[in-house]
């Protein structure tokens, strides 16, 4: 048989969002990586993953924009290695209800039937640090038992912290890995694949916390996205442009580059923006500037009308980041709310990817993905792990 220690290692998205994990994979070691299929229900999320995959996944055929219960994985037609996916997180976010019966939660398990379908040899699901007491993990992990239907797999879960691996974002998300037994039995060390170390740390750790791995750098700041962006060169709409990349014809496509775009705020916003300092939120605004709600209410989140921090990873990115009255999302030095732009670049995606959509649901897709540098950190322990059984990457199987 032919190695594919040479060969691509074939993916599926699930839930693929803008692309977020496929960015961070194909980012990882160009070539490595090649995207077989995707789905995305949104049909602007999905045409963004389109604008930036589809021509590598043989086309826009590759990639549904639709209900994963309606998809047919035999339509990948390839033989498929690894499978990514975020299922929908707002029914386990604590932003949310948190209703457990919320249909949302049981999306996972279209997932396992994919899974089941395409038999890969790793699957990565990402979600909220809340999934982990959730009742849908607790029948995730259940399913990896003697008689259920993954039992073909083996678990490894862990929340791990986006700051950790380089994003200048704390973002904390639960990462779990599943590793098809056959592969863990073929593996050199006989045990199956882990999550990836730990590259940054908080500065003001103790030095005992990190001794053992002193080769780990300081959290990146958000700074070295905002000291790049230009407040001259923004503006309040996207470029005047529409594709059809997917059957509908939405706003697009733009390059990251092109989202440097804000709201208009009237002089009391802009009154009560400069009145906050780096790291203030409401709490430091003049009770003429303020509102009886928040002069009411001193407990209670301290990020409402937050500014963030240069010298410091931002908060986690939400998908109306723009709005400084949902969360820390003032700009650390200017007297105003993040761009699009920077939201993207403390993401991690880079200056060329392809934005389709509306302002509102582009910034959706910002806010939803999976930090680019994260899904990096996970696909490099993912290549090397397969490339250490050169047996299990034979072409035609195990």
């Amino acid at each position: 048989m032919t190695s594919r220690t040479t060969s691509p290692i074939n993916i599926v998205d699930l839930f693929a969002g803008c692309g977020g994990l496929s960015q961070g994979f194909h980012a990882f070691k160009p070539g490595a990586f090649c995207t077989v299929g995707a789905v995305e229900s949104d049909i602007a999320a999905a045409s963004t993953y389109a604008a930036n995959f589809a021509e590598e996944a043989g086309g826009t055929g590759h990639i549904y924009a639709g209900d994963i219960a309606t998809w047919d994985p035999k339509n990948v037609g390839s033989t498929v290695d690894v499978i990514l996916g975020g299922p929908p997180c707002q029914g386990f976010s604590g932003l949310g209800k948190e209703d457990p019966n919320d249909p949302r939660n049981k999306l996972w398990k279209e997932y396992v039937r994919v899974v089941l379908a395409l038999q890969p040899k790793i699957f990565v699901i990402e979600n909220v640090d809340r999934f982990l007491r959730s009742r849908e993990y607790e029948l995730l992990k259940a399913s990896t038992g003697q008689d259920g239907k993954l039992r073909d797999y083996v678990l490894r879960t862990k929340l791990l912290n986006a700051a950790d691996y380089g994003v200048p974002q704390t973002r904390r998300r639960v990462i779990v890995l599943a590793t098809h037994r056959d592969l863990t039995e073929s593996h050199p060390s006989g045990k199956p694949l882990e999550h990836p170390r730990s590259t940054h740390r908080k500065p003001d750790k103790k030095d005992d916390e990190g001794a053992l791995f002193p080769h780990m750098k300081d959290w990146t700041p958000s700074s070295t996205v905002f000291s790049m962006t230009h407040p001259e060169t923004q503006t309040t709409e996207l470029p005047d442009r529409t594709c059809d990349l997917l059957g509908k014809t939405l706003p697009g496509t733009f390059r990251t580059t092109d989202l440097h775009i804000g709201r208009n705020p009237t002089e009391r916003s802009r009154k009560r923006y400069e009145a906050i300092p780096e790291g203030g939120n409401r709490h430091s605004l003049p009770e003429e500037l303020s509102t009886p709600n928040w002069i009411n209410h001193r407990s209670g989140s301290g990020d409402v009308m937050g500014r963030l921090w240069w010298d410091r990873p931002s908060v986690t990115i939400r998908t109306e980041f723009y709005k400084p009255e949902k969360g820390r999302y003032l700009h650390p030095k200017a007297d105003r709310p993040i761009t699009h732009l920077e939201a993207a670049l403390l993401q991690g995606f880079p200056d060329h990817y392809k934005w389709v959509g509306s302002k509102i649901q582009i910034a959706r897709q910002i806010g939803n993905a999976v930090p680019v540098d994260l899904a990096k950190a996970i696909a490099e322990n993912l290549y090397r792990y397969l490339h250490a059984s050169s047996s299990s990457l034979d072409q035609g199987g195990w």
